[in-house]
């Protein structure tokens, strides 16, 4: 079968499972890293041990890291279980451990200093709306003008991660913004459109929030899905219940959203650094 006829194939049942646009992409481009490696094989024909050796010549030539090696491997795991309907039990490779990174936040302050240094609506408006609801950025730019219901202050959020719909918080303050947007940009079906409609570009959202960043004097590296796991560390650290905060931001799994309990301020204020008994 002809590459292209492969690619093919592997896309439309990607489409198929309802993937979001953002794995497609990924999944296509390591599968077709792996068509290319073993262009001189039959696919179907190759066993889990080419695969691991393949992998392992990615680890020791590219130093991929640990989220792309699982990347990789579930995109030929796809392949084989998902186009040719094989059983998972055929298919075995090594995974290596997740790390288990604490998620970077920023300071209420922090937060306050660009929203501050934004002067424009529409880029103010954006970077308000992931940090006041906790949205990723896909969420935030599949939002239409139709999902802010003011009647009842709340936002929705339709097929995001795993296809599920859920409601997050909408800011009083940020409605008011969003009415003055409204009236001056004119959106006609999605909430934030680019210069010729359609979905605005994840791009530009990234680079609104760095030029913000940078006019606000923080140094860190900002990214957008920080405005989102700074909200989630602000509701923890104001006394909202973990529970709530997992449907907010729309985790399968407390032990997912329990990692913020580790980077919250709430408990770690109330111990007593020894230190500053040498200073009483």
């Amino acid at each position: 079968m002809a590459m292209n006829e492969i690619m093919g194939k592997y896309k439309n049942m990607l489409i198929q499972r309802r993937y979001s646009d953002n794995t497609i992409k990924i999944y296509c481009h390591y599968f077709e890293d792996f068509c290319i490696y073993f262009k001189d094989e039959t696919l179907k024909n190759i066993t889990t041990s080419q695969i691991n050796a393949y992998i392992l010549d990615l680890i020791k030539s590219k130093n991929i890291s640990i989220s792309q090696q699982n990347q990789r491997i579930n995109a030929i795991k796809f392949y084989f279980e998902k186009v040719l309907g094989r059983e998972k039990q055929y298919y075995k490779l090594h995974r290596p451990h997740k790390e288990h990174k604490l998620p970077k936040v920023l300071s209420k302050n922090e937060m306050r200093q660009i929203l501050n240094s934004c002067n424009n609506i529409k880029h103010k408006c954006i970077l308000m709306l992931i940090y006041s609801a906790g949205l990723r950025r896909s969420e935030l730019l599949n939002l239409t003008l139709s999902d802010i219901d003011s009647e009842r202050m709340v936002i929705n959020i339709r097929g995001a991660k795993g296809m599920k719909d859920r409601i997050s918080l909408l800011s009083y303050n940020l409605l008011q913004l969003l009415r003055i947007y409204y009236k001056e940009y004119k959106p006609k079906k999605y909430l934030f459109e680019g210069q010729n409609g359609g979905k605005y570009s994840p791009t530009s959202v990234a680079n609104i929030l760095k030029k913000a960043t940078l006019k606000a004097g923080i140094k860190k590296k900002v990214t957008p899905h920080m405005l989102r796991h700074s909200f989630a560390t602000h509701l923890l650290e104001q006394g909202t219940d973990l529970r709530y905060i997992q449907e907010l931001l729309g985790h399968n799994n407390l032990k997912t959203t329990e990692i913020y309990t580790h980077v919250s301020k709430r408990a770690i204020d109330k111990i007593k650094n020894p230190m500053d008994d040498f200073f009483e």
